[in-house]
């Protein structure tokens, strides 16, 4: 693979907060997939974010589910693998999938609200990718 390829791969794989952001606006036919346990969901999540854990993602708990719609999933940032199980498992039930880089952790630090029990109100700073 050359350097080229793998950059244009990894940008049709992965999406950061910025982008994101820009889809939500646009009203892009998204969904955003939070692929952590329901107690870390109810906690705190990305507004507009359905919860789909990655240990129950199967054939049958996705059937209802868009498949003309892009599906980008998030975990709790970078110590966390469960968006990356979750795109994985997604993809092979036949969805088009995006990971969030830095999950809800760089979610918030570029400024953006969350949701929950625990949620936070946008700060209005991000990065401006």
């Amino acid at each position: 693979m050359t350097q080229q390829a793998f950059y244009e791969a990894k940008l049709a794989y992965e999406t950061d907060s910025w982008d994101l952001s820009e889809m939500i606006k646009d009203e892009r036919e998204i969904v955003v997939v939070d692929t952590r346990s329901p107690e870390f969901y109810e906690k705190e999540h990305i507004p507009a974010a359905i919860n789909l854990p990655h240990r129950t993602m199967t054939l049958e708990s996705t059937q209802a589910l868009d498949k003309s719609k892009t599906y980008i999933t998030y975990c709790d940032g970078i110590g966390c693998n469960a968006s990356t199980k979750g795109a994985l498992k997604l993809s092979m039930l036949g969805f088009d999938v995006k990971e969030l880089l830095g999950g809800l952790d760089w979610w918030k630090r570029d400024g953006h609200e969350s949701e929950g029990s625990e949620g936070t109100e946008s700060t209005g700073v991000n990065c401006g990718c």
